[in-house]
């Protein structure tokens, strides 16, 4: 049955592709070396027959995806980036970046000899730019744009930066012979559209779905220093029409294929398979051909799917998602994976109607101790003044997607959301969740009384509204299979059984409370907050051990740990140490968070939280290697090295907060709280520069010299402003 399918899906794929034909990478790649990775691009899925990818980025363990990728649709080519940011004139100075947008100026708009007439939308500074360039460039800042298209060779315009009705001039455009620059960021667009489709709401992906290219979710890791390696060319598995050809071949033996090989394989087509829109009938059909009939393997945290052994599961799994959200509510059912993951629903437990008043002028989720069951509708009722404020009916907390990752432990996406339009709005998820109230537009002095029905309750204590009794009493026994601890300034979501014991759970949230008011302290920020903070456990995350966000995400092994005070007080400091490093990067500035310190002054939160709310002194908490500090402070320092070794730049950081205090640092801070935006740092060097300068002056001492012996390079320029301070080394410092 399985060898059928695949024939049948042969047949029906798309025609034959053409992919990149050699002169045309030449044309786009010849003089460019490497490009820029301005913020965090995201990935192109590339599976049209005229598609194809010209430089990459790393996606997963092992694994790619296109970064830049081109296409045709009709006549008319097109050039897409996977950020919006190539597209603003600083990122043209970055290692070749400028070379590679001249060259895909003259591939797209075919005019090699002569100066295509440009359009560029809603990006007035580009088109000044290009204009001192020499191109004949013209800003489209008239609502009557799309009048002037017959006049141009080329449109340059963001991949978001237009309506859907404005898609049928430009692909006509393009149809008949015009050229396209664009780009785009999957992963900001989906967080700037909350509720909204990639698929079917982003206007750049609608447009050029006919051509094979949209940009997904996700993003790309780097694979030059700049950004990302353009001297070779992308492997031929990264084109998804590849990759099914290579996964056909393993799937019937007709040729050996290596782990490497399925596992790119495997992404690029679950790639593409998550980003094609619903109606696409490049890809969708031969896909869904591929996969029904098969009996899938769902993901548990006992048994796993590997990227490089359960490609078809993976790809059933992937096209499940495609249709799921296009059923109603009382069309949805339980999946079966949401038994392991996120967890069942006693068949007992009573269904409920609750009221909850919800604050709007506070963004973000709101906890309502209710939990909904696996395929079953949830509703919910609000009055008509609460359309001044964008409401959100969300199931799951579990935001993390897990696409990327060669190994599911659970399913990759569990938690949805919908909007709350009109009084009544129904709501149903596979997976089940705990449920929120999520405002997106915050509207001030405001409040709106919310009616849930059709949950069960879960277990959530409320910092002054909840009393321990209560809690012991009843709370912590609720059904819900996951429990929140609602400090004032954070939040903790724990699987119930973790909490079931907790007796005071008052302690557990001022403790929380007092870790959140230090890391406000040490920023020089109101300890209140606009929003709690939140901590999430899961079984499995998107990146790493821990990692930041909203919510800050750990694994299940943390979660006793969160809601044990005493643990934490305790000897458990490599996992509290985490747990603070993560807040900590919620906390950090990027005017006083230069190259090399992105892990390092997340870690002041740490040490300043440790000392100050548990008790235990930065000298007695480890991390740096005093004897390796020596050595490589005697051999005399080196940039390269201290910026690639977190733990080693500490050190430094150690020491000015022994020579000066956490008062200085406040301090310092806060002064980076005040300054006009006109003197903010821009650069890496101003950035180094204004660090040694501001905390020179806050403590009177001339700190050039050591910032010198530290290998952390700072200008003469800095240096000069502060000469006439006292030099400061610490005492016995290696050579001074």
């Amino acid at each position: 049955m399985l060898r059928i399918y695949l024939c049948v899906f042969v047949a029906l794929l798309i025609s034959p592709p053409a992919f990149a034909a050699p002169e045309d990478l030449d044309s786009l790649l010849t003089g460019v070396g490497s490009i820029a990775a301005p913020g965090a691009p995201g990935p192109l899925a590339v599976f049209g027959g005229d598609a194809f990818p010209v430089i990459v980025g790393k996606s997963g363990k092992g694994t790619f995806a296109s970064v830049v990728a081109a296409g045709r649709l009709g006549k008319g080519r097109i050039l897409a980036f996977g950020h919006n940011g190539y597209l603003a004139p600083e990122a043209f100075a970055i290692a070749d970046t400028g070379k590679l947008f001249a060259n895909a100026i003259a591939w797209t708009s075919r005019k090699n000899d002569g100066k295509p007439r440009i359009g560029i939308l809603g990006n007035a500074r580009l088109a000044n730019h290009l204009r001192q360039m020499g191109q004949n460039a013209i800003a489209l800042d008239k609502p009557t744009w799309a009048d002037e298209l017959g006049k141009l060779d080329l449109l340059i315009t963001d991949g978001a930066g237009f309506s859907m009705n404005q898609i049928p001039p430009i692909r006509g455009f393009l149809e008949n012979g015009g050229g396209l620059i664009t780009g785009s960021l999957g992963w900001g667009w989906s967080q700037l559209n909350p509720g909204k489709s990639l698929q079917t709401d982003h206007p750049g992906n609608v447009l050029l779905a006919p051509a094979g290219l949209a940009w997904a979710d996700g993003m790309l890791e780097n694979t030059a220093k700049d950004g990302y390696d353009a001297a070779g060319r992308p492997g031929p598995l990264v084109h998804v029409a590849k990759a099914l050809d290579q996964i056909e071949a393993a799937t019937q033996n007709k040729a050996k294929s290596s782990p490497e090989e399925l596992a790119q394989a495997s992404a690029s087509v679950t790639l593409a398979a998550q980003s094609v829109t619903p109606g696409d009938t490049v890809l969708l059909p031969g896909l869904n051909r591929l996969v029904d009939g098969l009996t899938i393997t769902w993901p548990t945290p006992k048994k796993s799917l590997k990227a490089n052994a359960d490609t078809l599961s993976r790809l059933a799994i992937t096209l499940w998602y495609q249709r799921t959200p296009r059923l109603a509510p009382e069309q949805i059912k339980p999946h079966p994976a949401a038994e392991a993951f996120p967890g069942a629903v006693p068949a007992s437990a009573r269904r409920i109607r609750k009221t909850l008043a919800i604050d709007l002028s506070i963004p973000g989720w709101h906890s309502t101790g209710l939990y909904a069951a696996p395929g079953e509708v949830v509703t919910i009722r609000v009055p008509n003044e609460s359309g001044k404020s964008t409401l959100q009916l969300r199931i799951g907390s579990h935001t993390d997607q897990l696409w990327h990752l060669d190994s599911w432990r659970r399913m990759p996406q569990i938690s949805s959301a919908v909007e709350i339009k009109g009084n009544v709005t129904r709501f149903a998820s596979p997976f089940g969740g705990l449920v929120y109230i999520e405002v997106n537009r915050p509207q001030p002095n405001a409040t709106v009384a919310a009616e849930i029905d059709g949950a069960v309750e879960s277990p959530l204590f409320i910092l002054g509204k909840t009393t321990n009794d209560q809690w012991k009493s009843s709370i912590r026994s609720l059904p819900g299979p996951w429990a929140e601890i609602q400090a004032t300034r954070v939040i903790i979501t724990v699987p119930s059984e973790h909490i079931r014991k907790l007796d005071d759970a008052e302690a557990l949230a001022t403790f929380w409370d007092q870790v959140l008011d230090a890391d406000a302290n040490l920023a020089g920020i109101p300890a209140k907050r606009p929003r709690p903070e939140r901590y999430l456990a899961d079984v499995q995350i998107s990146a790493g051990y821990m990692h930041s966000g909203y919510p800050i995400m750990t694994h299940l092994d943390v979660a006793d740990l969160m809601v044990d005070r005493h643990a934490m007080l305790g000897n458990k400091r490599e996992p509290v140490w985490g747990l603070f490093h993560e807040m900590g990067h919620n906390h950090q500035s990027g005017l006083w968070t230069f190259e090399g310190t992105g892990e390092v002054t997340c870690n002041l939160f740490s040490r300043y939280c440790l000392e100050t709310v548990c008790g235990i002194p930065t000298e007695k908490q480890g991390k740096s290697n005093p004897k390796a500090v020596e050595s490589y402070l005697k051999s005399g320092g080196n940039w390269e090295r201290w910026k690639s070794d977190p733990f080693l730049a500490l050190a430094m950081y150690d020491q000015l907060k022994s020579g000066f205090g956490w008062e200085t640092y406040k301090k310092v801070l806060a002064e980076y709280r005040q300054i006009p935006r006109s003197q903010r740092p821009r650069t890496e060097q101003e950035k180094r520069d204004q660090w040694m300068i501001r905390f020179s002056k806050a403590v009177g001492k001339n700190l050039g010299p050591f910032f010198t012996a530290w290998g952390v390079p700072v200008s003469e320029e800095a240096k000069l402003e502060v000469r006439d301070l006292p030099v400061w080394f610490p005492d016995a410092f290696p050579g001074k």
